[in-house]
């Protein structure tokens, strides 16, 4: 049987993108990155890691891969994302009341933050 251990994200600046994260998802460096390459893993207690690895392959508007974070309290954690880097995108793909935000981070990856007491 297999599993999720890792997702990676491609960055034009590893270090910048993984301050981001870091930040975001109060993760740490499983050991000292580098430029082109930095493993994170969960602060405290098990989760899937996140690596940011150097690329110069260009962001998708509509990417085909994304992260979705999870919260009940979806407004204060898309504040406080937006306060550590991450910009609201203009989604033109929102359904009618939808229950999650659209957002990119520092290098402009699109990710979603789930209202998970969205009674829709």
């Amino acid at each position: 049987m297999v599993h999720i251990g890792t997702v990676v994200m491609g960055a034009s600046d590893v270090g910048r993108a993984a301050a981001f994260w870091k930040a975001a998802l109060r993760y740490t460096e499983r050991e000292p990155g580098t430029d082109d390459w930095v493993v994170l893993v969960p602060v405290e207690g098990p989760g899937v890691w996140l690596s940011q690895g150097r690329s110069v392959s260009p962001v998708q508007e509509v990417p085909r891969v994304h992260l979705d974070l999870y919260s009940d309290t979806q407004e204060a954690e898309v504040a406080r994302l937006i306060g550590l880097g991450a910009e609201r995108v203009a989604w033109e793909l929102y359904p009618p009341d939808p229950d999650f935000v659209v957002l990119a981070d520092p290098e402009g990856n699109r990710f979603c933050v789930i209202d998970t007491t969205y009674g829709g």
